[in-house]
């Protein structure tokens, strides 16, 4: 395993850790007339099932953790999705993603969450607990660690952010290896002003919708 990389500095993480607290805080009261109007939706229809769409993702050191996010598929869709070799198959070749057009699973509520970002505000009940960052490279499912190659071990050696350079750049518009060197020069780069930089490129990227599906 290629172990060279950054090792971040003390001050950082603990300027970095206090941002997380306060932005996420700040974030959760503020959004909080959204969790209700997105639950109130889920009541209903094709969108009916639970508020939150909790999937395993692999953190900082290779840690494992449920990320959240607003449930933009119908119950069950993880199921459905490995039960078809077809689908999955289709699912791994396009970048761990399938196209909103040939997704069965998304429902009509969950593309507009997409498109518009939405799906991701619970993320921040993540980083208040500590799996995420505001800003770091995006956590990925247990099967996509085999992309980063030997370099898996710098990967994890930071926390998955919300935000992150490759989202920054273009979103799902940049697959894998391009991810990979994209998420990864972030770890060399890490800094306090940099993070402030990608969140700026961030908030326009998802104004735009940038790669958003």
């Amino acid at each position: 395993m290629n172990k060279t990389y950054k090792k971040q500095s003390a001050w950082y993480l603990f300027w970095k850790r206090l941002t997380d607290i306060v932005l996420s805080t700040i974030a959760l009261i503020c959004f909080s007339p959204i969790f209700l109007v997105v639950w109130i939706m889920t009541l209903f229809g094709e969108n009916k099932g639970p508020l939150f769409f909790k999937q395993t993702r692999i953190g900082k050191n290779g840690r494992p953790f449920k990320i959240y996010k607003f449930r933009s598929m119908i119950v069950n869709a993880d199921e459905i999705l490995h039960a078809n070799p077809e689908l999955y198959q289709k699912y791994v070749d396009n970048n761990y993603k399938l196209e909103p057009e040939e997704d069965p699973r998304v429902t009509k509520l969950g593309h507009w969450l997409r498109k518009t970002s939405i799906d991701e505000i619970p993320q921040f009940i993540n980083i208040l607990r500590g799996e995420m960052s505001i800003i770091g490279p995006r956590p990925v499912v247990k099967e996509e660690l085999v992309e980063y190659g030997d370099r898996v071990d710098k990967f994890l050696s930071v926390k998955p952010g919300a935000m992150g350079l490759w989202q920054a750049s273009g979103r799902s518009n940049i697959g894998y290896p391009e991810r990979c060197d994209m998420e990864l020069s972030y770890v060399d780069q890490a800094s306090y002003w940099f993070d402030i930089k990608i969140m700026f490129k961030n908030i326009i990227s998802i104004f735009k919708s940038t790669g958003a599906y």
